[in-house]
């Protein structure tokens, strides 16, 4: 079958694309490891308009119940590994299957970003986590430490400290670059502290994590006792499968588009956290995704008509 559209994520901002693809009466595939994205991983979603707070899981699943009342195919459960273009025709493989499309939405989101130290990866699920709204019921009564600087660092923190005895935020800067709301919650509470301008090298222990050094600009302790460590740096973008495809990317290995999800392919788009976008919310890749579905209507509707 060729299909009109093909959307590579689950997450927000595909989910999106293919509610208004559907709605535009255009043929969906949606292809997906699994359903909900980052956004799942998120404690409390307090700025998407609509709702005035819930969980990031409890978006994800009104957008997937959306999606599903619209009618959208959906293949869940394998990765897709590989996306080329013959002709007019996008080929997208995701496992052992080959899929054909008109057009094609990558929405593939970001992989979580890691520290490259010894002893990281050894106690990855020994102590070692990227996700405290997943692990950090794990961890009540202990001491953790949460490294990073920015917003979701230090609301990953605020959930840490839901949990642990105490909190110590780890950050290579001078200055954390929340929120300012989630800079007066994280402040607001008692048992997290901040050590500026200092590194992580290494993580020890014996059967879990124990104990981590450091590597201070300001001096002081070169070694902490810890029961967790876990990592909020940023993310990498998950673009390998159209390596082959010749789409345009940034430094960071995002995708280059323009402000209506377009990249320097035709019929090939680009949405959410996968995108060069500067700001990276589930609302902001909502649109992208949006916007995207459009093109693709305008792109296959003017194709129809040549052929």
């Amino acid at each position: 079958m060729l299909y009109d559209m093909i959307i590579v994520g689950g997450g927000c901002a595909g989910l999106a694309a293919s509610i208004y693809a559907r709605r535009y009466n255009m043929e969906v595939l949606l292809l997906s490891e699994n359903l909900g994205g980052t956004i799942t991983t998120t404690h409390l979603v307090e700025n998407y308009p609509g709702f005035t707070s819930l969980s990031g899981q409890e978006l994800a699943d009104h957008i997937i119940d959306h999606a599903k009342a619209n009618d959208v195919q959906m293949k869940i459960g394998s990765r897709t590994s590989k996306i080329v273009k013959e002709g007019d025709v996008f080929k997208v493989t995701s496992g052992k299957e080959t899929f054909e499309a008109r057009t094609v939405l990558l929405a593939t989101g970001t992989t979580y970003r890691k520290l490259g130290i010894p002893g990281e990866q050894e106690f990855s699920a020994r102590g070692v986590s990227y996700c405290a709204t997943c692990d950090a019921p794990f961890f009540k009564g202990k001491s953790v430490i949460m490294i990073g600087g920015g917003d979701s660092a230090v609301k990953e923190s605020l959930v840490l400290a839901s949990h642990a005895k105490d909190v110590t935020i780890i950050y290579r800067g001078e200055k954390l670059r929340p929120e300012p709301i989630n800079l007066k919650r994280m402040e607001a509470t008692p048992n997290i502290k901040v050590i500026y301008k200092t590194q992580l090298t290494e993580i020890m222990g014996d059967q879990s994590v124990t104990k981590v050094k450091l590597d201070s600009a300001a001096g002081g302790i070169s070694e902490m006792p810890t029961q967790g460590v876990f990592v909020e740096i940023g993310r990498i973008p998950l673009t390998s499968m159209v390596d082959e495809l010749g789409v345009a990317k940034n430094e960071k290995g995002e995708i280059l588009i323009n402000v209506m999800s377009e990249t320097n392919v035709p019929g090939f788009y680009a949405a959410g956290d996968v995108s060069d976008t500067e700001w990276k919310q589930a609302i902001v890749g909502v649109a992208e995704g949006v916007k995207a579905a459009y093109m693709a209507f305008e792109y296959v509707s003017a194709q129809k008509l040549t052929k």
